[in-house]
């Protein structure tokens, strides 16, 4: 695979800018991201940074997929995702109504990423990805990553359902980004993979 599509590729692409997380103009963000760090944000910054180790796995979803016939939509994996995340949290003690909306984020994010790729792919070949990856090899990344996931979820439940869960995030998704210099694209995956972290 060409480098742009290596592992070491993925780690470095995917966060929000923070407006996407809370709404907030640039100003509001980066005022947010510079304030001083509270125990939401560091019982958050798992899961950010989880949900980027996640949304990492999409560039080798994709490159599996493509040319492959393989659709980016796939209700049958998607159902067996949300219904293991749910018996997990379960397992964990936490919410399993929270977690699945949480996992149905992460997929969200996950076909966002891939649908941009495939476009760029199509409209440049030169761009696409010499070799195909395992998808079963990548998929059991992603498992890995949903079983810290749910733990992460579980772990948080405080800081998610507290009146001060936006600012908390939209700091802790920034400090992500900018850690594993994550480009645009992966950017505003990040944003739609934690849509719901804060809705309890």
């Amino acid at each position: 695979m060409r480098p742009a599509s290596s592992a070491g590729r993925l780690l470095a692409a995917g966060v929000l800018a923070a407006a996407l997380l809370t709404g907030a103009g640039p100003a509001a963000a980066a005022s947010a991201a510079a304030a001083r760090p509270s125990g939401a944000h560091e019982r958050l910054r798992p899961l950010a940074d989880l949900s980027a180790q996640r949304l990492a796995t999409a560039d080798l979803v994709a490159a599996a997929k493509y040319g492959a016939g393989g659709p980016i939509d796939d209700p049958a994996r998607e159902k067996v995702v949300l219904d293991t995340a749910a018996r997990q949290a379960r397992e964990a003690g936490a919410d399993p109504a929270a977690t699945v909306r949480i996992f149905r984020d992460q997929i969200e994010a996950g076909k966002l990423v891939q649908r941009e790729l495939f476009r760029r792919w199509d409209a440049d070949p030169g761009q696409a990805p010499d070799e195909r990856p395992d998808l079963a090899e990548a998929r059991e990344e992603i498992n890995r990553v949903n079983g810290e996931l749910v733990r992460g979820i579980a772990a948080s439940e405080r800081a998610r359902t507290s009146p001060r869960c936006g600012g908390a995030l939209t700091v802790a998704a920034v400090r992500v980004r900018h850690g594993a210099r994550l480009d645009a694209l992966h950017s505003v995956g990040l944003g739609r993979a934690l849509r719901s972290v804060c809705s309890g």
